[in-house]
């Protein structure tokens, strides 16, 4: 029987990986490495953290530039104001987030999981830069970090975490309630200390220990690569045909001297001479790594490089084929729905609703219906609205608020009665309630039907009744 193997397989052989074949886990210990593409990567990071970090403290219209306050099922994003009844937008959100990456992916490979992939940027731009600082080399960290600074090392991962998840949660209950939350006991606001610990404890398992097993074990993106990519998309490949046949200086014509930097410094620990895998990040790590080699080494650099596999075999690129098209297609389609979705969008909400109860009741020869009109504000600021009733000649209303102010995502219920004297009822009819905005012109109108029945007349008092038996 074959013993198991770890994909992909090249020639026979099983591809390096922080995954063994038995499923054990190797210990992955990257190696320090400077460059171009680390540079970058570095400035890219302190940007995504610092917006990330910004955004709970921009304002904007009076709110958070980012701000869902899951509490009150309201939510804020750079000045738009959405409330639950607008949960069908998420589709759209969530659908162009989608596209976007997919035609991303089509043209220049994984470079989201390398760039701006929050597992990436917290790891690499928090998390690993920490243990380098306590632990040193990647060769002292090899022969293991002494206890007392794996304790400063942990407390410092802990402290990390913690931060990051006092950040997250802040989207949730805007930052001047977390302000005040923090100088409270935590017995005063237990659901956010639970999940403020919760989100701790995932933070610091996932970048302290669970690392890049995230992206190999449980990320999908790397597994949809495969129907993703083609051989014009730009990856983070090894150019085999001037690399090889590899060995040490003066004892091959190939460039490549094996000397295994590029594995010791990928985070995933797989060897990128093997061709395209399920582990690569397109981190660029190798990249910087081959250069620093090929400039000691006098060689023309680029021996791994962004390029396509086209590319690398001295094909030309080509950016414009029919996956991408499609791919653009629907990007564009998906853009323009989604915006036409959004000027959709009503900036309140108004429905008319019939009183719990009998559907009509007859009061003094009159038939009369109840109802309530439920107001609801999706703007971020203050309205004032207008509101009144268009209903058959004879019917007469009764509304206790024909002018009412709503504070921003906030709703209210007005009631509304109509009735009509018997002799004027004619069966049912449609009952029309106007609601207009003052302030941003917008209205609506709603109906609601009007029900009833003539009531039989009640008997004289002059009538004769039965003898008695």
């Amino acid at each position: 029987m074959s013993s198991p193997k770890h994909l992909p397989v090249i020639d026979g052989h099983v591809a390096e990986s922080s995954l063994q074949t038995d499923g054990s886990r190797k210990r992955i210990i990257p190696a320090d490495v400077t460059g171009r593409f680390m540079r970058w990567r570095r400035v890219v990071f302190v940007l995504l953290i610092g917006i990330w970090i910004a955004l709970p403290w921009i304002p904007v219209r009076g709110r958070p530039a980012v701000f869902l306050d899951v509490e009150t099922r309201s939510f804020f994003l750079f000045g738009l104001s959405f409330n639950a009844q607008d949960t069908w937008l998420l589709f759209f959100l969530l659908a162009g987030f989608f596209f976007a990456l997919v035609f991303a992916t089509a043209l220049l490979g994984r470079a989201w999981c390398g760039w701006a992939c929050p597992q990436t940027v917290f790891l690499e731009g928090i998390f690993r830069p920490i243990e380098r600082l306590v632990g040193g080399t990647r060769e002292q960290r090899m022969k293991g970090i002494p206890g007392a600074k794996r304790v400063v090392l942990h407390v410092l991962y802990v402290l990390s975490a913690m931060l990051v998840a006092h950040i997250f949660v802040s989207y949730f209950v805007s930052l001047p309630r977390l302000f005040s939350m923090m100088r409270h006991a935590p017995t005063e606001h237990p659901e956010a200390f639970a999940w403020m610990i919760a989100i701790t404890g995932i933070f610091y398992g996932n970048f302290a220990w669970f690392r890049e097993q995230f992206c190999v074990v449980m990320c999908p993106y790397g597994r949809m690569q495969s129907m993703l990519l083609d051989d014009s998309s730009l990856i983070v490949g090894y150019d085999e045909k001037r690399g090889e046949p590899r060995g040490k200086k003066g004892s091959t014509t190939g460039d490549c001297v094996d000397c295994k930097r590029c594995v010791v410094v990928c985070p995933t620990g797989i060897d990128i001479r093997n061709g395209l895998q399920l582990d690569c990040v397109a981190c660029t790590a190798c990249i910087d790594a081959c250069d620093e080699i090929m400039v000691k080494l006098d060689r023309p650099k680029g021996l791994i490089r962004y390029d396509s596999q086209e590319g690398l075999r001295g094909h030309k690129t080509r950016w414009v084929r029919p996956r991408t098209i499609a791919y653009a297609i629907f990007f564009v389609a998906g853009g323009v729905v989604a915006f036409f979705a959004a000027r959709t969008r009503e900036p309140f909400e108004a429905n008319v609703l019939r009183l719990p109860g009998a559907p009509y009741t007859h009061q003094e020869g009159a038939i009369r219906n109840s109802f309530e009109v439920h107001l609801v504000n999706k703007e971020s600021h203050a309205e004032h609205y207008t509101l009144s009733v268009d209903v058959d000649p004879g019917y007469q209303t009764v509304m206790p608020m024909k002018t009412i102010e709503l504070q921003a995502q906030s709703a209210q219920r007005i009631p509304v009665f109509v009735s009509v004297p018997d002799a004027d009822f004619h069966g049912e009819t449609a009952v029309k309630v106007h609601i207009l905005a003052e302030g941003s012109k917008a209205h609506r109108d709603t109906t609601v039907r009007f029900l009833g029945a003539v009531s039989p007349p009640a008997p004289s008092a002059s009538a004769p009744t039965a003898p008695a038996p």
